[in-house]
């Protein structure tokens, strides 16, 4: 094929061979990352679900069990990058089976925790094998299909992760009440025993991408620091106070760990991340839309439960029902917008996705302390609409606008604006609706809790447009676009 139908190819299509097929292998190999995916969402909504419960039966304090939560959000995020480089160094299969091991097993562990303290810890060593399948799933897939099928491919990995949070509530409140809290922490071990089995047969023993180099340990450890520290200002800034000392001092220390990571980044001649990645207007485009999308979604979850129950006065089990129309909606969605992306490339359905999403926030904004359910209904179907339109054309744009031999790293950077953006929504969230709240009488009223609430929701609203239009500036041409794996491709065959 000539380089001019190429070219063309990969303007219309965001595909570097406009017909090219799958490998017959190569659907097997998503059954462990499928797997491995919907074990570790599943789980973690599970957790969320039942902590109350814990609590009560360690004896121990809010403030104390929120730690479990809180070390595996900054677990994951640190070690993100790390995971992604050492994937793409040593292997992303022995990356990935390593991952499955440390979450399966730190699960059980956590299952025999005896206290608090230990099952905080051991739920950070579960955060461990989180960060490597986060980052080693991803670009396995995106090594092994064709650009062609890259959309359908990761809106199915996409449609896994929600299909996950959607069931893991429900199945973790049942386990927990017919065999107590312990049993939860046994769920992944036969889901994790399927996966890692099928990994070893099915996923191809690809050499690695980057033989001789070295690992940057100074740069993963500033990163690691420097994110952790953002994080943790922005998850616990509610509850220390936003001007208080150790909240400003936890900012600014990872604010000069984050600088100092960008300095030997650029300096040493392996880095951990190639910053020259964001030099790509498609791939930075890609990366800060996605911070921003999930900005939107976090301040809508988080805010969801006070929105419902205590300002419009549901009961839980219709706020429950109302809640998972977002997850199940964004469920059905993110193969059909894979798929449209296959077809007519990134840039409208992700546009149109974060668009969608800032409209479902804006009718939430909108609606006032008497409107109906089916009001509320439409908001939250329109933000699961629009975020299941935007996230595998996104997804698509980041892996596919770095060098295969990067898509470890390509893929970590994705899960990393997840999770910033996830502490960012909620941190967002929680100063508006607090701030809403005091500037209001102390009347105790649902009126003024829904007043706050909407106030926030406008904000997520606004950076969500703001989120579209950089969105827009994810271009095809702009992106590298990889081909699949030719190695994969052939063993999968």
């Amino acid at each position: 094929m000539s380089a001019h139908v190429g070219t063309q190819a990969q303007r219309l299509y965001g595909c570097s061979v406009p017909a090219r097929a799958v490998a017959p292998g190569a659907w097997w190999i998503f059954l462990p990352i499928g797997l491995g995916t919907f074990m570790s969402a599943a789980s973690e909504s599970v957790l969320a679900t039942v902590l109350p419960v814990i609590e009560r039966a360690l004896n121990a304090d809010l403030a104390t069990i929120q730690w479990v939560l809180t070390l595996y959000l900054l677990v994951v995020s640190g070690l993100l990058l790390a995971c992604g480089r050492l994937g793409d160094l040593h292997g992303l299969k022995s990356l990935y089976l390593a991952g499955i091991v440390l979450f399966v097993g730190g699960s059980v562990l956590c299952g025999l925790a005896p206290a608090a303290l230990p099952l905080i810890g051991l739920h950070g060593l579960q955060a461990v094998g989180a960060a490597a399948l986060l980052a080693g799933g991803p670009a396995l897939l995106t090594r092994t299909f064709p650009a062609c099928r890259r959309g359908q491919v990761l809106g199915l990995h996409v449609a896994m992760t929600h299909i996950g949070l959607a069931a893991g509530p429900a199945l973790g409140g049942w386990v927990a009440m017919s065999w107590g809290w312990r049993t939860i922490f046994f769920l992944p071990l036969p889901l994790g025993a399927l996966a890692f089995a099928a990994a070893l047969r099915f996923v191809p023993s690809a050499s690695p991408t980057r033989l001789g180099q070295r690992f940057d340990r100074w740069g993963a450890l500033l990163f690691a620091g420097g994110l952790a520290s953002i994080l943790l200002c922005l998850n616990q800034g509610r509850a220390w106070g936003w001007g208080t000392t150790p909240v400003f001092a936890l900012f600014a220390i990872g604010v000069l760990l984050l600088v100092g990571f960008g300095r030997i980044e650029r300096r040493t001649a392996q880095p951990m991340v190639n910053l020259g990645l964001f030099r790509h207007r498609g791939f930075a485009a890609a990366t800060a839309s996605a911070l921003m999308n999930y900005v939107c979604v976090y301040s809508l979850v988080f805010l969801l439960p006070f929105y419902l129950i205590q300002g419009r006065g549901m009961s839980p089990a219709l706020a429950g029902l109302l809640i998972s129309a977002q997850p199940t909606v964004m469920a059905i969605t993110a193969p059909l917008s894979g798929l449209l992306a296959d077809k007519i490339g990134v840039r409208l359905p992700a546009t149109l996705g974060l668009a969608l999403l800032a409209a479902g926030l804006l009718q939430l904004a909108t609606l006032g302390s008497d409107a109906s359910v089916g009001g509320v209904l439409i908001g939250l179907a329109l933000a699961g609409l629009g975020t299941g339109l935007f996230v595998a054309p996104n997804n698509s744009a980041i892996m596919g606008g770095a060098p295969g031999e990067e898509q470890g790293v390509a893929a970590a950077v994705a899960a990393t604006a997840r999770n910033v953006g996830m502490a960012l929504g909620v941190g967002i969230a929680g100063a508006v609706f607090t701030t809403v709240l005091a500037a209001n009488p102390p009347r105790g009223a649902s009126g003024d809790m829904v007043q706050a609430a909407e106030a926030a929701f406008a904000v997520a609203a606004g950076i969500g447009v703001v989120g579209a239009l950089i969105s827009g500036l994810t271009r095809h041409m702009g992106l590298t676009w990889v081909a699949a794996d030719p190695a994969l491709e052939a063993e999968a065959a």
